[in-house]
């Protein structure tokens, strides 16, 4: 069942596609298997509704991936409109020292990956919230932002606390970047709430569960000691979410519960799962770390359908056995002793 890609207006005329291509599978050594012409892909997600780009500073090669993209897009006679988020993510070796030259010297170099004269949005993450500074870069990316260099200022994974502490500092943040699925419903312990008494919207990442949340996987048995099926680290961090959930037996009941409700709509359980997330409150988008564009087609399905009483409340039952992860959002990723932050690179932007 196929629908037309939504959109989502973030306020003062900055719409975005209501899926967003994800770069990090682009990244150098993220997987083996990537495409063979990744800025024809872009253009072919463009081309199809999905105009919305999502990189990082520290994802190796991918901003002057997308940045030949833009430059190719401009130059053709039919340009597409897009949008590209990118992300400031200073090393963690850096942060005690961090200076307002560092952090206009990797937005300026971003600036020159991209060929963008102004950054769409640039998304802000700092690895340990326990060392002071991350309230002082984020004034000086507002600084930034009034020199002409960002349009949107926004953060990724900042929990509850700390974002309120951003907002409280009168940092204007238009969304934030966080992981969210029927796997890991975090953002609803508080974060949600915080971005909707600040007119604030929700990109989601891991949507999918690094696609263990697809058809794929019902009825297959736990992958967890097959080193050659957890093939790169996204993998590895959802098999470690299927855990935190309750296990694999739960997971199971989870897909078996999104495959029946599929049924009924004439989708499979990515789409269903998609769906669920793209229906909460203050939900703008849900990334999705496509490495080519052979699938392309399959996301229009996201948007042929919604979710009806009974789907929901099938959902709910199921959702009711599984455990929802402890803490916060990416307090659990935040422990670099812990199993979740042990999979963690921490300092890529050095170069």
């Amino acid at each position: 069942m196929e629908g037309v890609i939504e959109r989502f207006d973030l306020g003062g005329g900055y719409r975005i596609s209501r899926i967003i291509k994800g770069g990090w599978q682009l990244a150098e050594g993220h997987s083996a298997s990537v495409s063979a012409d990744p800025v024809g892909d872009m253009f072919a997600f463009a081309r199809r509704g999905i105009d919305t780009f999502d990189c990082a500073d520290i994802y190796t090669g991918v901003e002057a991936l997308v940045g030949e993209f833009l430059a190719r897009n401009r130059a053709g006679a039919d340009p597409v409109p897009v949008r590209v988020h990118t992300k400031y993510v200073p090393d963690l070796d850096r942060l005690p020292g961090l200076s307002r030259r560092d952090v206009e010297r990797i937005i300026d170099r971003s600036l020159r990956r991209l060929r963008q004269e102004r950054l769409d949005m640039v998304q802000f993450h700092w690895w340990d919230t326990g060392i002071p500074g991350y309230v002082q870069a984020a004034g000086w990316l507002q600084e930034l932002q009034q020199a002409g260099k960002i349009d949107r200022l926004s953060v990724t994974n900042f929990n509850t606390q700390t974002t309120r502490a951003l907002l409280k500092a009168g940092i204007p943040l238009a969304t934030t970047q966080v992981q969210y699925s029927l796997l890991d419903t975090r953002p609803e312990k508080a974060l949600a709430d915080l971005c909707a008494a600040n007119d604030m919207h929700l990109l989601c990442y891991g949507t999918l569960a690094g696609g263990f949340l697809g058809d794929r996987w019902l009825g297959a048995p736990d992958p967890l000691a097959d080193a050659a099926v957890l093939e790169n680290r996204s993998l590895t961090k959802y098999r470690l979410i299927i855990e935190e959930a309750g296990g694999w037996a739960r997971f199971q009941s989870l897909l078996e519960t999104l495959a029946a409700v599929g049924r009924r709509h004439g989708v499979g359980i990515a789409a269903v799962a998609a769906r669920w997330v793209l229906e909460q409150p203050r939900v703008a988008a849900v990334i999705v770390g496509a490495r080519d564009a052979r699938h392309l087609g399959r996301y229009a399905d996201w948007f042929g359908f919604s979710l009806d009483e009974q789907d929901r409340r099938e959902i709910d039952a199921v959702r009711a056995e599984l455990t929802v992860p402890p803490g916060d959002v990416f307090d659990l990723e935040r422990d670099r002793s812990g199993r979740h932050g042990r999979i963690m690179k921490y300092n890529l932007n050095a170069g």
